[in-house]
């Protein structure tokens, strides 16, 4: 059936383009890729009408249902029936046919886990902006793949499929995303921190109120301005990052920087990334339960590195690495130890969290489980007042169990937290 609807959802998007005419920003990367999608739709949103997914839909299935305004993200709380499926056609196809609140822009995100992914969402959906945020040494889904670099070369498709008038926006950070320019004749702007990059932010600082931390600031400056931006409710450098490059893109489709930094200040971030949540006995929990690779595991163990605080990290495997998991594991491990007071290993390749972090920390300030229903209550139990925890593993790990079991209001957890749908939660 998945077929069938790929098809026809394909063939509906493929109209749908046609007859309305919006612009394509696509995204791609192995970090990143939610986080930039949402905060380059809420800069271009100061100036267009912008769709974008309220889910993470960067399938073969996900992004034409996107593109047609479906409502695929029902899918999360009603789950696959023929009836849900029928409906979702049906409001596909009148959508095509008669849209008044058509976009003039639509954010996309491209995914990919095998090989081919990308170049065959490029080919049927030509963006006009290709955004790509990180690939990084060992990327997640790394083990479909024959090695990194093979990868890299899959996220390049994505600017590959550039018109000659379109426009490449690269991670001027990362030497694999960087050296996709050569993969375009349109023409490329470079985000980051590094001093070559166009649009370039200064190194974010945390915002605190009081000493609890609120959210992330930093400056920006292309060409000769410079423009102070501050990004509510998310912590770490990946929010500053994902903030810069929607400043790029603004920049390209003629949104000022004043306009695109008035549009940040008002974003929510997206549920389970470096989300900043009120704990039980007065903890500060640093939610993201999203995904993790170990690039985005090492951005987040550094980012509690400079909180105030005794530093629980409940940390859960990195799925998806191939013959990389061990030495990444470990080397999540070593770090971490320099990092946590108390250190939690949630799954079976989080042991090697556990034995490389041993040879710096005492045993008894290291807790290992099988899986995050087992961790959640002993998690529970560790909490101290005051306490920094830091919650973050694979998807296929749920590691937001522990985060609801912690967190200060689980009755809010369907507004705050990731997977929280009735489909999800039957796992």
């Amino acid at each position: 059936m998945t077929g069938f609807l790929t098809w026809w959802f394909t063939l509906i998007a493929r109209f749908y383009l046609w007859r309305y005419e919006p612009r394509i920003v696509a995204v791609t990367g192995n970090a990143g890729k939610t986080s930039t999608r949402q905060t380059v739709a809420a800069v271009l949103a100061a100036k267009y009408r912008v769709r974008t997914a309220s889910a993470n839909l960067n399938t073969d299935l996900g992004v034409p249902a996107t593109i047609v305004g479906a409502p695929m993200a029902v899918y999360e709380q009603r789950g696959g029936s023929a009836w849900f499926w029928l409906r979702a056609m049906v409001r596909a196809k009148m959508n095509a046919l008669y849209d008044r609140n058509a976009p003039e822009v639509i954010v996309l995100e491209y995914g990919a886990d095998r090989p081919g992914d990308i170049a065959r969402l490029a080919r049927r959906f030509r963006p006009e902006v290709a955004v790509v945020t990180q690939v990084g040494e060992v990327p997640v889904h790394v083990e479909f793949f024959s090695s990194p670099q093979h990868l890299a070369q899959e996220k390049s498709q994505l600017v590959r499929a550039l018109p000659a008038d379109g426009h490449a926006v690269l991670n001027a950070d990362d030497l694999s995303v960087l050296d996709m320019r050569r993969a375009t004749t349109a023409p490329v702007t470079t985000f980051g921190f590094g001093a070559g990059a166009d649009v370039q932010a200064s190194e974010p600082q945390m915002r605190m109120s009081g000493s609890r931390p609120v959210g992330m600031s930093f400056d920006v400056t292309a060409g000769v301005t410079t423009m102070p931006v501050l990004v509510r409710g998310s912590l770490g450098k990946g929010i500053a990052a994902a903030a810069t490059a929607a400043i790029a893109v603004g920049r390209i489709m003629g949104v000022g920087m004043a306009e695109a930094a008035q549009a940040l200040a008002k974003f929510t971030p997206p549920a389970g990334r470096m989300r900043i949540l009120d704990g039980i006995k007065g903890s500060l929990i640093v939610d993201d339960t999203y995904n993790a690779s170990p690039a985005a595991m090492h951005l987040a163990i550094d980012t509690i590195r400079h909180l105030n605080g005794r530093k629980v990290l409940v940390l859960g495997d990195m799925l998806e690495l191939g013959t990389h998991s061990v030495q990444a594991h470990q080397a999540v491990g070593t770090m971490a130890a320099t990092v946590a007071d108390v250190l939690v290993c949630v799954g079976e390749a989080a042991r090697f969290y556990e034995t490389a972090a041993a040879d710096q920390m005492a045993p008894d300030r290291i807790r290992r489980f099988e899986n995050s229903r087992d961790a959640a209550a002993e998690v529970r139990k560790l909490i101290r007042p005051g306490d920094i925890v830091l919650v973050k593993g694979s998807q296929g790990i749920r590691m937001e169990r522990i985060v609801k079991e912690i967190m200060a209001d689980p009755e809010h957890a369907g507004g705050l937290l990731v997977r929280q749908s009735a489909r999800w939660l039957a796992k």
